[in-house]
């Protein structure tokens, strides 16, 4: 059963006051992964993957910023073709397991990549319906512009606006600048780690601004575990993905990057590894679990 994030939290800090250890962000090794021989997080050469693309770091960040302007507005259409409609599932679960709001005193929550707002309004609905919190907040961060107007539009049908409960915020997940440190109890990113640059970068910025005790969250596609229902998605994704993409956006490319960039993506081990080198301490034996058979999994851990 899943712990509250306060329980977490709470657990974690009397653990960090009787360990008396001051945990650093470690730097981060490479890895490859045991499904793609080829994968590495990070390359340190100036050079990086575009799905099955090598492009310049600087080049990247445009890149996937065109494909999130093509998609944004058909975002919600996209994960459901990509994940057969299974993502919404996967996104109240991810919620639920956190259950937001479950403690007397308000939350500062920060959605990284969070465009569109599905994750926020999700937190905010669980911890105002279930926990009865109306005082947290969710900051919602992310690099693109667009993907920001059509979560601010849909927050306006939303009482969370109005209510100061939600800001929006365009930051690079790799820079954060405008967080301070120690200054959030719980950060979330769901389908966005894959896209960015540098996922250490990105590692170490939700370390430093988490307080002590403070949670990691991240939702996203992983590496199925189930061999026939392996080679099953395999053949979906390349064979009718980029087809409903042409059909659904009138973009093909965008689709074609997106499944390509779920394969080059670490697995399950090499990012939990990752998020461990990064000072952070993994929940439960693995700091991860599977969802349909890993085709997404949940990684969590606690900034001690």
């Amino acid at each position: 059963m899943a712990l509250p994030v306060r329980t977490l939290v709470s657990r974690n800090l009397r653990r960090c006051a009787l360990m008396r250890t001051s945990i650093k962000v470690g730097s981060l090794r490479h890895y490859k992964t045991g499904t793609e021989a080829d994968d590495v997080p990070h390359r340190e050469d100036g050079f990086t993957n575009f799905g099955f693309q090598t492009v310049r770091d600087e080049e990247k960040e445009k890149l996937v910023g065109n494909v999130f302007s093509s998609v944004a507005k058909k975002y919600d259409q996209m994960n459901d073709a990509m994940s057969l409609g299974i993502h919404r599932l996967w996104k109240k679960h991810f919620i639920k397991r956190l259950n937001p709001g479950n403690s007397a005193l308000p939350m500062r929550i920060l959605d990284v990549a969070g465009g569109t707002g599905d994750i926020a309004f999700g937190i905010l609905d669980y911890a105002t319906k279930e926990n009865k919190d109306t005082r947290s907040k969710v900051i919602v961060a992310d690099i693109n512009a667009d993907m920001l107007r059509v979560g601010l539009r849909r927050a306006r049908d939303t009482p969370y606006l109005d209510a100061g409960r939600l800001e929006f915020v365009q930051q690079n997940a790799e820079v954060l600048d405008k967080i301070a440190d120690n200054s959030i109890d719980l950060y979330t990113i769901a389908f966005g780690i894959r896209n960015c640059t540098h996922i250490s970068k990105v590692l170490e910025q939700a370390y430093r601004v988490l307080k002590p005790g403070g949670v990691f969250s991240c939702l996203e596609f992983s590496k199925v575990r189930f061999a026939p229902l392996a080679e099953l998605y395999r053949q979906y994704s390349f064979r009718f993905l980029p087809l409903m993409g042409t059909i659904i956006a009138g973009d093909r490319d965008s689709y074609e990057y997106l499944v390509e960039s779920i394969q080059k993506f670490p697995d399950q081990e090499t990012l939990a590894r990752m998020i461990k080198d990064a000072g952070f301490t993994l929940s439960g034996k693995t700091g991860y679990e599977n969802m349909t058979f890993g085709v997404a999994a949940i990684h969590t851990a606690v900034k001690l």
